[in-house]
């Protein structure tokens, strides 16, 4: 059966003085900050790779997605693994990996040669993102500070989705495409220079080898869940490949989780989930990160296409909110006092919620601002609920295991993302479908076709037909859309409220302030 769950740690870290602590904060969040950028980053440079090295249209999803799925199939294995050789040990690894991994990919002279990078990019990612939180959770050992610490680390990661094509856009303009991954290397670089210096080694010292059973086994669920949920969104859950990969995901989870409850060190000890505050913590970041991912990429369409926005000029819409959830994650943690951890997070789904059911009545004319109303909201809600669903989970399991705990909350923010993006994204489609309506003028066949796809679509094929039937048919896609979008949010808002009323029930009692004992 698996190790007690609040045995006194073997070791305790050495004391880090303030100054340390906090110039350590800012080169892991920098390194996980690098790390957030690069899902988004490539973006507005797939039209040009696809002239430059003649990718077929699968190579193109690979390069998409090979990153996503590398990271998350990885995070538990890298999580406990952090734990038992040391997380500053392999926080350096990881970004000298990434930032070598990131020059391959810009200097990639083949579309397999780039998948290849991405790839090693998502297995060194996975190596960073949950060592980043867990040594937060081993330098600050004031809960108030450290709740502060988790707040600036998870609005940079927020932030820094929307902020890839933000920086993407000019050096597009001016370079090549692979000059989108040159800032990594230097990045990666800085961070392991002052890291060597200023970030301690914590580890568990009593930590047993890595279960080489347990490892494919979580890679291979996790892997198959995010394929299936990603793929799905594209070609309908229908597919024999699609049914497989879920079959298999499935049947992988289930094994891996048997296998935990009977091995002595776990990869992850799954007796956590019995915590009320760990479950009701995950639960809630899993939720919101479903709204916050998925209506996230359902307005870059909304912008792109339905405005006829640029990339760059959509990516610098999103920056109010950005710079908010960043500068409002340290005002979190004053909150905790005097409102307590339940009513934040629920306070923080209700918000998102209210988001969702503002971006409800959005149509197809509707201005910036119409949008940005709801975008303010849904980024304060969304740093008031990832900021303390992060405390409570690193807290909630002991430091010597801050590793594995870490993996699952990053875990389970993929898999929250991911779904977020395909239900989202299948609500979307279907009313879309159900609304279109194909102007007379319109030649039946693949013209026909292509506006019933999709907005993108529909945009493509009015462009080949004459001016006056062109511009209905972008009308006719553009309100279709609309509908779609209102319907997915109004959807998403009805869920999110149930679920704030969920954390507020399930949270109730949690601590202003977690003991640094275990025991405690």
């Amino acid at each position: 059966m698996a190790a007690d769950l609040h045995a006194p740690a073997a070791s305790a870290p050495p004391a880090v003085g303030a100054a340390r602590r906090w110039i350590a904060l800012v080169v892991i969040c920098m390194a996980a900050l690098v790390l957030s950028l690069d899902t988004t980053v490539l973006q507005l440079a797939i039209p040009n790779l696809i002239d430059d090295l003649d990718t077929s249209a699968s190579q193109i999803l690979w390069i998409a997605d090979i990153y996503g799925f590398a990271l998350a199939g990885l995070l538990i294995t890298m999580g406990s693994l952090g734990d038992r050789i040391g997380r500053k040990k392999l926080l350096l690894f990881g970004c000298v990996a990434f930032g070598a991994a990131s020059l391959m990919a810009a200097y990639a002279d083949s579309a397999g040669m780039l998948i290849a990078a991405r790839a090693i990019q998502g297995i060194a990612g996975a190596t960073v993102y949950p060592t980043t939180l867990s040594i937060i959770r081993n330098i600050f050992t004031n809960p108030k500070e450290r709740t502060t610490a988790i707040g600036i680390w998870s609005g940079l990661i927020s932030g820094g989705l929307a902020l890839g094509p933000i920086l993407a856009g000019p050096m597009l303009t001016h370079w090549w495409w692979g000059s989108v991954f040159l800032i990594n290397p230097f990045v990666m670089a800085a961070v392991v220079l002052v890291a060597l210096f200023v970030v301690p080694e914590s580890r568990n010292p009593n930590a047993s080898r890595l279960d080489v059973v347990s490892v494919p086994l979580s890679a291979i669920g996790i892997i198959g869940i995010v394929y299936a949920i990603q793929e799905s969104v594209r070609d309908g859950i229908g597919q024999p490949r699609i049914i497989a990969a879920i079959a298999i995901g499935v049947l992988s989870l289930i094994l891996f989780v048997w296998r935990q409850t009977r091995l002595e060190e776990p990869l992850i000890d799954v007796r956590l989930f019995t915590n009320r505050y760990f479950a009701g913590a995950v639960t809630a970041n899993t939720g919101g990160l479903f709204a916050f991912i998925g209506v996230t990429l359902l307005l870059s369409q909304y912008f792109q296409l339905g405005h006829q926005w640029s990339p760059l000029r959509t990516g610098m819409s999103m920056l109010p909110p950005i710079v908010l959830a960043i500068f409002f994650g340290p005002v979190v943690a004053m909150l905790i006092p005097k409102l307590g951890r339940a009513k934040i997070i629920g306070t923080g789904i209700f918000l998102i919620g209210v988001s969702m059911f503002m971006y409800g009545w959005v149509d197809a004319d509707s201005g910036y601002v119409s949008v940005l109303i709801p975008l303010l909201i849904q980024a304060i809600g969304a740093t008031s609920t990832f900021t303390v669903t992060a405390d409570i989970i690193i807290n909630s399991a002991p430091k010597e295991r801050s590793g594995a705990a870490s993996a699952i909350a990053t875990t389970c923010a993929e898999l929250g993302g991911a779904l977020g993006t395909a239900v989202l994204g299948t609500i979307l489609n279907a009313v879309f479908h159900r609304d279109i309506t194909v102007p007379k003028g319109v030649p039946a066949g693949a013209a026909t076709d292509a506006v019933k796809d999709s907005l993108g679509g529909a945009m493509q094929a009015a462009g080949q037909l004459p001016a006056d039937v062109g511009g209905k048919v972008i009308e006719a896609a553009k309100t279709a859309f609309a509908h779609g979008l209102n319907k997915a949010t109004l959807i998403t808002a009805c869920l999110l409220m149930v679920l704030a009323v969920i954390s507020i029930y399930t949270l109730r009692g949690v601590p202003d302030e977690f003991p640094e004992d275990p025991e405690a």
